[in-house]
């Protein structure tokens, strides 16, 4: 879900809160640990091989992956550095990515992490993009958090018991 902007938010940016059904350290780890981050990133349509991932969880860390399209387009390298990180509440990126049309320099990823018990919202704020980049990596972001609710809704399943 796309929440009103807060002022400090450039209509350039990209801002996205999201709840998920799993605690906060889970959550996280989606976006810190290698097989968590290649097993949802991207939209639909796009792959991440987990040999492309790299994740240096610390200040001045890399932050990479090479996305792929499933019809046979790509590589589309992201690469970023980490340049603020407080586990499990915060992940600052600066991120440069070839996107195919348009290659994107120096954009700023923030993903704050709130906990509420059984329930993680996130708070993600990147930019600056043209309009038409802001719109596809919006869409981009809200079909990915589609995928990890789905892998949280699997794993639940499956600890309960329960056939989906």
């Amino acid at each position: 879900m796309t929440d009103s902007r807060p002022s400090e938010v450039a209509d350039t940016d990209v801002y996205i809160t999201r709840a998920f059904n799993a605690p906060r350290e889970l959550v996280f780890r989606f976006f810190t640990e290698p097989e968590h981050l290649a097993s949802w990133f991207g939209p639909a349509g796009i792959s991440v091989p987990l040999d492309s991932v790299v994740v240096e969880p610390r200040v001045g860390g890399r932050w990479e992956l090479v996305m792929v399209d499933n019809a046979g387009h790509g590589p589309f390298p992201m690469r970023g550095t980490i340049v603020e990180f407080v586990e499990p509440e915060l992940i600052v990126i600066e991120v440069s990515a070839e996107s195919g049309p348009v290659d994107l320099d120096a954009v700023t990823l923030r993903i704050e992490f709130h906990d509420h018990g059984d329930r993680t919202r996130i708070t993600l704020h990147q930019g600056p993009f043209s309009p038409e980049m802001r719109h596809a990596t919006e869409t981009g972001w809200l079909e990915s958090f589609d995928k990890i609710d789905n892998i949280l809704a699997a794993r639940a399943a499956t600890e309960t018991g329960e056939t989906r």
